[in-house]
């Protein structure tokens, strides 16, 4: 599990990279990015938001072990989780 919280900063990172480098709108793609981590498939991960991208190998390893992990988590967390996320975008909006 020690490693496991060392994936979604990574993660993260390169997808901020990833959205910053295409001038999408980076809470839009962050949003649709970290909803479908917390409850979609790993599969619709990367026919959605990451479908434009090339994910190597390993990016899609250390996806699958971070939606591992998600998916392990009480529905409870998840939701709060959401909250949360939902919470720390909407005050960049404020910024």
């Amino acid at each position: 599990m020690k490693g496991s919280s060392v994936l979604l900063p990574v993660a993260l990172a390169l997808l901020c990279t990833c959205g910053l480098a295409t001038g999408e709108d980076n809470n839009e793609f962050f949003m649709d990015f970290l909803q479908t981590l917390l409850v979609g498939s790993a599969e619709e991960l990367y026919e959605g938001p990451l479908g434009k991208y090339d994910v190597n190998a390993d990016a899609k390893a250390a996806l699958t072990e971070l939606k591992s992990c998600i998916d392990g988590l009480q529905p409870v967390h998840k939701a709060e989780l959401v909250k949360l996320l939902v919470q720390v975008l909407g005050s960049q909006d404020d910024a």
